[in-house]
C-alpha cells in the first residue's frame, strides 16, 4: 500500500482521485491549497504527490523543489489545466515524475502512479552502491548530491555522457569521477581541448598520422582517440568544434573506427565518451551551428552542473577544502577563517563559480602568509568592492521605503466597503508572498546552514580538540562555545 498526496483546489477532482486510489488499496490525503500541501508533504511520508500548477495561493511548479526535498523524496506528478512547454521543461528540470494535462481520462491520470510505484519498489530492491570515488568534488548540498547520484548511474553504464554547466562549476571533475567509478578505471583518461583544435591539425591530433603523411612527419604518431582505447575520451568544450570537425567525429562515435592521416588502413578504438560544454547546444542546433545528429549521440546521458550560488550551503566546506589544500602546497600551517569572512563568502554571488572561489582562497592565503587567521581584508579587492557596493545599494533601497508605501499592507480591509480586486491580482500577490522569502530571511537561512557545516568540519579537522579548533577558526573559547551550544554540538576540553 502506498501513501499519496493530492494537492488541488478542485474538490470534484480530489474526490474522484481519492475514490480511485483507495479502490487500489492506497492511502490518500487531499490538500486544497499550496501552503497546506507543502506542509503535508514535508510532514507526511508520501510516495507520490499529485500537484496542481494553478492554486489559489501560488504556483505548484515553484513549490516542486521543496516537496522533492521531503524526507520520503516523493515522486511528483504535475497536473495543469493548460499545457505550457516552458512549464513542462521547468517541471522536468526540477525532478517531476510526469507532467499531465487536465482533464485527462482517469486511466491516463492513474498511469503515472503505477509507473512511479513500480520504480520506487525496484529502487528499494537494488543493492547499495559502493561509495563513490569523488576526488576534488566537494559539497553535500541537495543539488550536489543529485549530481553525484547521476554520476553513479552514468559510471555503472558505458553510454556517452554530456556534462553541461557554466565555466568553473567542475565539469572536468565530474568527467574524472565517471571514469574513476566505471569499469574503465585504471585505463587512460584522454582530454581533448576542443577549443584549441584547428582545421589544419585536427586530423593529426585526433586520428594520428602515418610516417611520411606530410612534410616533417618522420615517424608515425598515435592520435588522441587511439590513446583512449580501453579508457575514456573526454571532449572538453565540445561546443567549440567547427562544423567540419563535427562531421568527422560523428562517424568515429558511430563506428569507433577511423583512418590515421596518410594511412591506407583503418584502426579501431574502444573508448567511452564523456563531453562537456558551457554552451546551449540545443540552441546551437536550432541556429545551425551544431549538428543535431551529433548532439543526440553525445547526450545519451546528461548531467547539468549547478551554479555555486545555487548550492551556497557548500561554500563553507569548499572554503575549508581549498584553504587546507593551498596551505599544504605552500608549506604553511593551516589557517583559520574568521566568522566575518565566512559571512562575506556566503554573501558574494561567485559569478566564476567554484573556480573563482578557489582562486580567491589561493590569493588570500598568499596575501596572509604571516597571519594565522583569514579575515575580510584578505579578500581580493574586486570582491570586497562588489560586496560593499551591494551592501550600500540594499541600504539605499531600504531607506526609500516610506511609511505610506507600507501602509496598505498594515490595513485590515473591510469586506463590505473595500473595492473589488482585478481578476488574478490577489492571487499574484499571494503567490509572491508565499513562495519568495524576504531577502533577510533567505540570507539568514543560508548563513545558518553555512555556520553549522563549518562547525561540523571544524570539529572533524581539530579532532574534537577545543584548543586546536580555536587556533584554526580564530575564535575565542567563549565565542566557539556559544556557537556550539547554538547548534547543539559538543567538543572535548
Amino acid at each position: 500500500m502506498a501513501k499519496i498526496l493530492v494537492v488541488d483546489d478542485d474538490n470534484m477532482l480530489c474526490e474522484m482521485l481519492t475514490r480511485k486510489f483507495r479502490s487500489m488499496e492506497h492511502e490518500v490525503v487531499c490538500s486544497l491549497s499550496l501552503e497546506e500541501g507543502v506542509q503535508a508533504a514535508l510532514v507526511g511520508a508520501f510516495d507520490v504527490v499529485y500537484l496542481d500548477v494553478s492554486l489559489p495561493d501560488g504556483n505548484g511548479l515553484e513549490a516542486l523543489p521543496s516537496i522533492r526535498k521531503a524526507g520520503s523524496a516523493p515522486e511528483v506528478v504535475i497536473m495543469t489545466g493548460k499545457g505550457d512547454p516552458d512549464g513542462a521543461e521547468l517541471a522536468m528540470k526540477n525532478g517531476a515524475w510526469d507532467y499531465i494535462e487536465k482533464p485527462s481520462s482517469l486511466n491516463m491520470m492513474i498511469l503515472p502512479l503505477v509507473r512511479a510505484l513500480q520504480y520506487r519498489e525496484a529502487k528499494m530492491q537494488v543493492k547499495p552502491v559502493v561509495a563513490l570515488k569523488r576526488e576534488g568534488i566537494v559539497g553535500s548540498s541537495q543539488k550536489m548530491q543529485a549530481c553525484l547520484d547521476t554520476v553513479a548511474q552514468a559510471a555503472a553504464s558505458d553510454v556517452n555522457v554530456l556534462v553541461s554547466g557554466a565555466s568553473g562549476t567542475g565539469k572536468e571533475l565530474i568527467a574524472w569521477a565517471i571514469h574513476n567509478n566505471s569499469a574503465r578505471a585504471g585505463k587512460n583518461f584522454v582530454v581533448v581541448d576542443c577549443a584549441s583544435l584547428t582545421e589544419t591539425l585536427v586530423e593529426s591530433v585526433l586520428f594520428g598520422h602515418a610516417r611520411g603523411a606530410y612534410t616533417g612527419a618522420d615517424k608515425a604518431h598515435e592520435g588522441l582517440i587511439r590513446q583512449a582505447n580501453g579508457g575514456t575520451l573526454f571532449l572538453d568544450e565540445v561546443g567549440e568544434l567547427t562544423f567540419s570537425i563535427q562531421k568527422s567525429f560523428l562517424r568515429v562515435l558511430q563506428e569507433h573506427r577511423f583512418r590515421p592521416l596518410g594511412s591506407n588502413l583503418e584502426v579501431t578504438s574502444d573508448f567511452r565518451l564523456v563531453a562537456a560544454t558551457n554552451r546551449d547546444l540545443g540552441r546551437m542546433v536550432q541556429d545551425g551551428n551544431f549538428r543535431g545528429d551529433l548532439l543526440y549521440r553525445l547526450q545519451a546521458f546528461s548531467i547539468e552542473m549547478p551554479l555555486l550560488r545555487e548550492r551556497a550551503e557548500d561554500i563553507p566546506e569548499l572554503s575549508l577544502y581549498y584553504m587546507m589544500k593551498f596551505c599544504e602546497r605552500y608549506g604553511m600551517e593551516i589557517k583559520g577563517l574568521s566568522p566575518e569572512l565566512f559571512e562575506m563568502l556566503m554573501t558574494y554571488e561567485w559569478p566564476g563559480n567554484v573556480r573563482e572561489l578557489a582562486q580567491a582562497l589561493d590569493r588570500m592565503i598568499a596575501a596572509a602568509r604571516y597571519d594565522s587567521v583569514l579575515v575580510p581584508k584578505h579578500l581580493p579587492t574586486h570582491i570586497r568592492i562588489h560586496i560593499a557596493r551591494a551592501s550600500v545599494t540594499r541600504d539605499e533601497n531600504s531607506e526609500q521605503e516610506t511609511p505610506e508605501s507600507a501602509a496598505p499592507a498594515q490595513k485590515t480591509a473591510d469586506p463590505d466597503t473595500s473595492a473589488p480586486e482585478a481578476p488574478g491580482q490577489g492571487d499574484s500577490a499571494s503567490s509572491a508572498e508565499v513562495n519568495l522569502p524576504k531577502w533577510q530571511d533567505f540570507r539568514d537561512d543560508i548563513l545558518t546552514q553555512g555556520e553549522k557545516k563549518y562547525l561540523q568540519h571544524l570539529l572533524a579537522l581539530s579532532g574534537d580538540s577545543l584548543k586546536k579548533a580555536c587556533e584554526i577558526s580564530g575564535m575565542s573559547r567563549s565565542r566557539l562555545y556559544e556557537l556550539l551550544k547554538k547548534y547543539q554540538l559538543t567538543i572535548s576540553a
